[in-house]
């Protein structure tokens, strides 16, 4: 009988926000699948997980990686999946690897946790009975800008995710396509001692941001369009 793959959602910042069934997990587990060798390990330290086979899985490898995880799994080994930070497969690698393991017949169990996603849409005080999540823009600006323009008018409150460094760029391209008074929510550096919510028109965030040197990961939710 092939194992069973296990996507187990980690903290995406405060260690106490990992659930009691994701550590019972990694504890029982023969392989535990990390984007980084090194991040794998200091987690199963921090919750006292004896060490034990660490493969990584990340952009760089995900297919090779992929078939080499699914030959453990169909020798009979449990695997857990884990990011480096919130939920795997979700704007992370592993959907190559879910999507083998299904046609493989190896069972796909989803152990849930934290996620930015989701904090921050019930932080954001727009309507997210619906809302799009339209993740990572283009990294090019012209792109970007194209690609915000044709979502000036959904009506639907709007999540974008990016990397720390970019914040700058993208609320000043928000502001410039969306609207300077489009309003904002930018939830910064979530769970996390330093975590901010910062609430207002695109434009006065942009300029906000461009005045402060701020470092940290965030997520975007823009109203929709009146």
């Amino acid at each position: 009988m092939p194992g069973k793959l296990y996507l187990v959602a980690t903290p995406i910042g405060n260690y106490d926000d990992m659930t009691l069934r994701a550590i019972n997990v990694l504890k029982e587990v023969d392989v535990v699948v990390y984007e980084e060798r090194k991040e794998g390990q200091r987690l199963l330290r921090h919750y006292g997980i004896q060490e034990k086979l660490i493969e990584s899985l990340n952009e760089h490898n995900e297919a090779a990686g992929s078939f080499h995880i699914i030959e453990h799994l169909k020798s009979g080994k449990n695997v857990a999946l884990v990011s480096d930070a919130g939920t795997p497969v979700f704007e992370d690698p592993g959907q190559i690897l879910v999507r083998k393991a299904i046609e493989s017949g190896v069972e796909v169990v989803a152990i849930p946790g934290a996620s930015s996603l989701m904090p921050a849409l019930t932080v954001c005080g727009f309507p997210i009975d619906q809302f799009l999540f339209y993740g990572f823009l283009s990294p090019k600006s012209g792109r970007r800008a194209a690609e915000l323009q044709a979502l000036r008018r959904e009506k639907r409150t709007m999540v974008f995710m990016d990397t720390p460094y970019r914040l700058v760029a993208l609320m000043r391209d928000i502001a410039d396509v969306l609207g300077a008074n489009r309003k904002v929510c930018v939830a910064f550096n979530l769970t996390m001692p330093e975590e901010n919510i910062f609430r207002g028109p695109a434009r006065e965030l942009f300029l906000q941001f461009e005045k402060r040197n701020l470092k940290g990961e965030f997520v975007v939710v823009v109203e929709g369009a009146g």
